[in-house]
């Protein structure tokens, strides 16, 4: 299987002010390439060869698990913000985020602390659990929910690369501004 950098379903500078062009280029164009690139020659004569995303983050370990962990993390965070995004939730999805914070403001709270307290690099997450219920859990590096059995639903990269030409050392206010574009058609349908 030869893994390719996803399509974005927006231009490069449809994010801005809150992602600019260049930030896009280096962090999708750049480090998510990169990452690509990087799984594909890992995986030559490995078990992994032949493997889907998903089984590579749940299975493996070492540079193939880093790289594609970061390429499955990637997408799935791109993939979540459309141009004059923002709002909230609405249907099963605020339900759930209600049911488990009290209410959307305290979810996101509670998951902005989580993005701007988790030490180093690595990602904030909503994740569903098996009973339905949502938690918010924090992954360092490439850390990826599914390999404690949990379903992501929405993640907020806070690598250094992720906001660091745009904020500078300033992440809570890269997280704040991140709630801006999110697409929750497409967080909806992941719940």
């Amino acid at each position: 299987m030869n893994f390719e950098l996803p399509k974005l379903p927006y231009a490069l500078d449809a994010l801005e002010p809150v992602i600019s062009k260049q930030t896009m280029e280096f962090h999708y164009g750049k480090h998510h390439q990169a990452y690509v690139n990087n799984l594909n020659n890992l995986v030559k004569g490995t078990e992994f060869e032949n493997a889907d995303l998903e089984t590579i983050v749940k299975k493996s370990e070492g540079g193939i698990f880093n790289n594609g962990a970061q390429v499955w993390n990637h997408t799935f965070y791109f993939m979540s913000f459309k141009p004059n995004g923002g709002g909230a939730p609405s249907g099963a999805l605020a339900e759930a985020i209600n049911a488990s914070f009290g209410s959307f403001d305290k979810f996101k709270e509670e998951f902005s602390a989580a993005a701007a307290t988790l030490f180093g690099s690595g990602w904030a997450w909503l994740v569903k659990k098996a009973d339905g219920s949502l938690a918010i859990v924090k992954e360092s590096n490439a850390g990826n929910p599914m390999r404690d059995g949990l379903t992501p639903i929405l993640t907020c990269d806070v690598w250094e690369h992720a906001y660091y030409l745009d904020k500078q050392n300033l992440r809570p206010k890269y997280i704040e501004e991140f709630f801006s574009i999110l697409d929750w058609d497409v967080i909806s349908a992941r719940y």
